[in-house]
């Protein structure tokens, strides 16, 4: 059975650890996301401005739906450092369908 709650994965990449940490609170303060989670150890190579980079950065995936999408992509992009940040969201196919009721509960929530 496939669940009923469309939930999206919101990822983008920061420079530093401090920097995802903040808009990772700041999301699950303003129950935009249920729930954050920010991975060190991403290494990105990157054309910028005709140049080839690479880079540190830390990577931060937030859960939330569908119906929040406009909203979370928003903030990221207003709140985020980079000129322009990758904010990307999949739709997962299949999830278990307690942890989807939860990010919906705790999005209702406002």
């Amino acid at each position: 059975m496939t669940p009923n709650i469309s939930l999206l994965v919101v990822t983008t990449s920061f420079q530093t650890l401090e920097q995802a940490q903040t808009i990772a609170r700041q999301l699950v303060e303003n129950r935009l996301a249920a729930c954050v989670q920010i991975q060190q150890g991403l290494y990105s190579i990157y054309r910028w401005d005709g140049k080839i980079c690479e880079e540190n950065e830390v990577l931060l995936s937030a859960k939330t739906t569908a119906a929040n999408w406009e909203e979370i992509r928003t903030f990221i992009h207003n709140n985020h450092p980079y000129d322009l940040p990758e904010i990307m969201a999949f739709t997962p196919i299949d999830y278990e369908q307690q942890y989807g009721k939860w990010i919906e509960a705790e999005l209702e929530s406002k």
